[in-house]
């Protein structure tokens, strides 16, 4: 368990399928970078599905409810897609998955067990942190930090 502070962030938030995540992110960091942004942490996808289940059916439908965000120092200039605000903190149970994305349910698996036993609740979005670039490192090095917000 950790404690997340708040931070800010410029993040980007539409309906589609979670293959569309790595694109989001692409496009959400030139879009900083063409802002002189200055990033202060890995970017950052939020989980808004409340189950394994709906968020299956939500991405094969292609409405999967999906947000990327990065934190940055400083508000930039928002348009009509992307915003700056503050992600909130709070108590999180926190993980990491090492291993290609498409390999990260059986790491979920293991933390909603735990989180079961140890009578936690989820009361927000779950996050997805990118540690590493999937362009720079092999699939099996791939970094992914998984937080929980829990009561």
């Amino acid at each position: 368990m950790i404690d997340e502070k708040p931070q800010l962030v410029a993040g980007m938030r539409r309906k589609g399928h979670y293959r569309e995540i790595a694109e989001m992110l692409a496009s959400l960091f030139e879009y900083a970078m063409s802002c002189k942004a200055i990033i202060v942490g890995h970017p950052l996808f939020l989980y808004h599905e409340k189950s394994v289940e709906e968020a299956k059916r939500a991405d094969e439908a292609g409405n999967a409810d999906i947000e990327v965000c990065v934190p940055i120092l400083k508000n930039i200039p928002e348009n009509d897609m992307i915003r700056c605000y503050e992600l909130a903190g709070g108590k999180m149970a926190k993980t990491v998955h090492k291993g290609p994305y498409q390999e990260c349910e059986s790491t979920y698996m293991e933390l909603f067990d735990w989180l079961q036993k140890n009578n936690h609740k989820i009361v927000g979005p779950i996050r997805e942190g990118y540690v590493n670039d999937p362009r720079e490192v092999e699939p099996e090095e791939i970094l992914t930090i998984i937080y929980v917000p829990v009561s």
